[in-house]
């Protein structure tokens, strides 16, 4: 759980340059740093930011403009093509990472609220007075309104129906020219959706998600925090969803990615996911330009920010489109880096973001290029038991067709590792299966080359 920071970041201001390199310099597996103390010496990983920029940027092919965005999201409408038909068709791994991406399962059921409401309501300040407000007020609106504090158990005990007034007086001071009033009425529908589901059926059937849609573009950081919070806390409702992306959340979600405090960046991807869970969503999702600030979430933002940004990324990335654009914007090189993070869980949530870009020839390269192979070696030998799987998995999307990754997984001394593996009495039965998989592809590679040799 991570603290609630009210400064607003201001990247909002200028508009960051986009790079057409991608990659930096370029690196081969073979490039050494020393090892630290404890680890093994049988593989090194390359220095994979040694001369690269880790600064907060937007990488990418071009910046997209609300008009570019606009064409191609009418581009996309006038299409009525079959996503799902296009996902089934993008690559086998979708299928073989079906089971496994379970590894996403602490965090990726979008469970209410979740880079940091429950913090928020332990840090609340008891109400020194006025405890039991009535709505029969002479001012109720403003009263209720203003009040900075909101007790979520006497909303656990009301009844939907009763909360309609309540619900009411919210979606009316959403639309005052206040933004206090704003600010206080997103705040409470925020917390009025975090728990019940027939709560959020009702504020999304009030009219509140069109009216809290234009707070991601508030200047007042709270403001636009209360409302993206409230968004991802509707959007857990499946009847919000078309209602959500209906009136033109994408974008503005995209908006606080790329803008907002750390928690609405945190929330803003949250919501992302959820609307991503529905297929069709996937390719606007992406279209509208979330890929690259989800890319920069994970370079720079903290541990819940960083899996907040891989789980939506392997969501988007089950669809074809979006897989090249991840590559485009970088994505693999922090990927590969997180790879070898030790106690933090994100090394294996990466390493299955890796095997889906895998499916494609570009991720593939970049991988490769990024000094991937040497990272996923290094999994295999001092991971934990499920990166080991997920490690051999990439590996075998790497070199099942390819000569020249399996010459360069042997120098690795993948060997060793892999027999370990295939014998190993700790990982399940596929990993060893996959591990021995992986070692007949490196024999029939060796036999190869002594048969062509004079």
């Amino acid at each position: 759980m991570v603290s609630v920071e009210d400064s607003l970041s201001h990247s909002n201001s200028t508009r960051l340059q986009l790079t057409t390199n991608f990659y930096g310099s370029p690196s081969s597996s073979t490039e050494r740093i020393h090892r630290q103390t404890g680890r093994s010496m049988r593989t090194v990983r390359s220095n994979f930011y040694q001369s690269g920029d880790q600064s907060c940027s937007f990488v990418g092919d071009e910046y997209l403009s609300d008009s570019v965005v606009d064409m191609r999201l009418g581009e996309l409408a006038s299409k009525k093509t079959n996503l799902s038909a296009h996902s089934k068709a993008s690559s086998v791994i979708d299928e073989v990472f079906l089971d496994i991406s379970q590894a996403f399962s602490d965090f990726s059921a979008c469970s209410s609220d979740i880079s940091g409401e429950l913090h928020r309501l332990a840090c609340l300040p008891s109400p020194d007075v006025n405890e039991n407000v009535r709505v029969q007020d002479p001012e109720p609106c403003l009263g209720f309104l203003e009040r900075e504090s909101f007790s979520t158990e006497i909303i656990e005990c009301i009844s939907p129906e009763d909360l309609q007034p309540t619900v009411k007086l919210c979606v009316d001071g959403l639309r005052s020219s206040s933004v206090a009033i704003k600010r206080s009425a997103a705040a409470k529908l925020r917390l009025l959706a975090k728990n019940r589901a027939d709560n959020r059926l009702l504020i999304g059937e009030s009219g509140a998600i069109q009216a809290l849609i234009p707070l991601l573009r508030c200047n007042d950081p709270l403001t636009q925090e209360h409302g993206v919070t409230a968004l991802l806390n509707l959007s857990l409702h499946d009847q919000n969803k078309s209602v959500i992306v209906a009136g033109g959340a994408i974008k503005p979600l995209v908006w606080v990615l790329k803008t907002g405090t750390e928690t609405s960046k945190q929330n803003a991807a949250c919501a992302l996911l959820s609307l991503a869970l529905v297929e069709e969503n996937k390719n606007s999702i992406g279209v509208c330009g979330s890929i690259p600030p989800l890319v920069s979430l994970i370079l720079n933002g903290s541990c819940r920010g960083k899996k907040d940004a891989l789980t939506t990324l392997y969501k988007l990335c089950t669809l074809q489109q979006n897989k090249e654009r991840a590559v485009a914007a970088g994505a693999v090189k922090p990927l590969v880096e997180l790879v070898g993070e030790e106690g933090t869980g994100m090394a294996e949530k990466a390493m299955v973001v890796l095997s889906s870009l895998a499916g494609i020839e570009e991720g593939k390269e970049a991988i490769v290029e990024e000094g991937g192979i040497a990272a996923l070696v290094e999994a295999i030998e001092d991971g934990s038991v499920k990166g080991k799987e997920f490690a051999v998995l990439t590996l075998l999307q790497l070199c099942g067709d390819s000569v020249r990754n399996r010459g360069l997984l042997v120098r690795e001394g993948a060997i060793p590792p892999l027999v370990g593996l295939s014998q190993s009495g700790s990982v399940s039965v596929r990993a060893k299966r996959k591990a021995e998989r992986l070692l007949g592809y490196l024999r029939e590679s060796r036999k190869e080359g002594s048969s062509s040799s004079p």
